[in-house]
């Protein structure tokens, strides 16, 4: 029971912690903002960590200290602002070499204007650099189109139409090109469009890229395949991460990964090891569910920030986002009771066989990244 009080009590304190840093060695995917002016250039103002780029950490290494090349990365994450620029300005050529700015097309060539690096600082910190790219649109140019290469990792485009104000969104894994962008007279994409778009999205974040999310889901289904145990976990944590998902985005809420992501961790532990000590739902699960529901909101809001929102479609991206997660959620469900619940959860042996062991591997991996959130970032 004191267990209980002492995660709820955890949890109920860091929704509440001013936001912090960004976790040391996560490898965020680059964000690159395009926008035009009223002369005929255009400017990309692309934020990456440059550190990983240039120790060649790319999208296979989720987490900087997994890489072959960590060392090298530690040590360019203590170089000063000015030895860090120079550093880039060796590395830039082939930086610039994976990216593929095209104009109806045809690739332009792309140059670097300014470089803001910050301070060392704490070198324990991922630190964040701004790259701005300048060109000139081609005359008569209809259309923009962005790819950046896989080695750099993945990348999220923004680009704001200089006429209408529109921000056309995407984010793009594994070196894939953006589709071909109109430029001027842009036609909005419709209601239905964006609805696709957008659940597309929340369904990817949950499958196949939100593993700590995907275990968590499935240590709600392992306490007991039964349907109403089941939908009541489930309900609970839907309905507590559609409330943080969007207090999250509309800035009402926002929380440091720092705090977030190591809780999420504990939330893992937590409904595994329950799983393990008892073997039905108890008064207090739902709503310890719907704690840890409120941190796993906020950590698809973050997700969501990062990609950005089209101001025009925000509530209509933000509700098909979330139905994306749900249905990726169900997907996690419905693959895990055909794996094993649709056989075996009648069988005497069901939780000795299943339960019990699922439930223990699951906690020993959220223990793994609760350790290494709270004392290896």
């Amino acid at each position: 029971m004191l267990l209980r009080f002492i995660i709820v009590a955890f949890v109920g304190a860091g929704l509440f912690l001013a936001s912090g840093p960004v976790r040391a060695h996560k490898v965020f995917p680059a964000t690159a903002t395009v926008t035009f002016d009223d002369a005929g250039g255009y400017g990309i103002e692309v934020k990456t960590n440059i550190e990983a780029l240039i120790a060649e950490i790319g999208p296979t290494h989720e987490d900087t200290e997994t890489s072959p090349s960590a060392n090298k990365y530690k040590a360019l994450r203590a170089l000063s602002a000015n030895s860090l620029e120079v550093r880039f300005a060796a590395f830039s050529p082939r930086w610039l070499e994976g990216i593929r700015v095209a104009f109806d097309g045809k690739r332009v060539r792309l140059r670097v204007e300014l470089l803001k690096i910050p301070p060392t600082g704490d070198t324990g910190l991922a630190r964040i650099s701004v790259i701005r790219l300048t060109g000139v649109v081609p005359t008569g140019a209809k259309t923009f189109a962005w790819t950046y290469d896989k080695s750099h990792g993945s990348s999220i485009l923004r680009l704001i139409h200089a006429g209408t104000g529109e921000m056309t969104t995407a984010w793009l894994k594994d070196g894939k090109p953006s589709a071909a962008i109109p430029l001027a007279d842009m036609v909005p994409k419709t209601l239905f469009e964006n609805f696709i778009e957008y659940t597309m999205l929340g369904y990817t974040h949950i499958l196949p890229l939100g593993l700590d999310h995907i275990l968590f889901v499935l240590g709600l289904y392992l306490l007991s395949s039964r349907m109403r145990p089941l939908l009541v976990q489930v309900t609970s944590f839907t309905i507590a991460h559609t409330v943080t998902l969007a207090l999250g985005l509309y800035g009402v809420m926002q929380v440091s990964p720092a705090i977030v992501e190591p809780l999420i961790a504990v939330s893992i532990v937590y409904v595994a090891v329950e799983n393990i000590l008892t073997p039905r739902l108890t008064a207090w699960r739902p709503f310890v569910v719907f704690g840890f529901g409120l941190l796993h909101g906020l950590g698809f809001a973050g997700v969501l920030r990062e990609i950005g929102l089209p101001p025009n479609d925000f509530l209509s991206g933000l509700v098909s986002f979330n139905i994306g997660v749900e249905l990726g959620q169900l997907s996690v469900i419905a693959i895990a009771w055909f794996a094993t619940g649709l056989w075996f959860s009648a069988r005497p042996w069901y939780r000795a066989r299943i339960v019990y062991p699922g439930s223990a591997a699951i906690a020993v991996i959220g223990l793994y990244w609760t350790i290494e959130r709270v004392f290896l970032t």
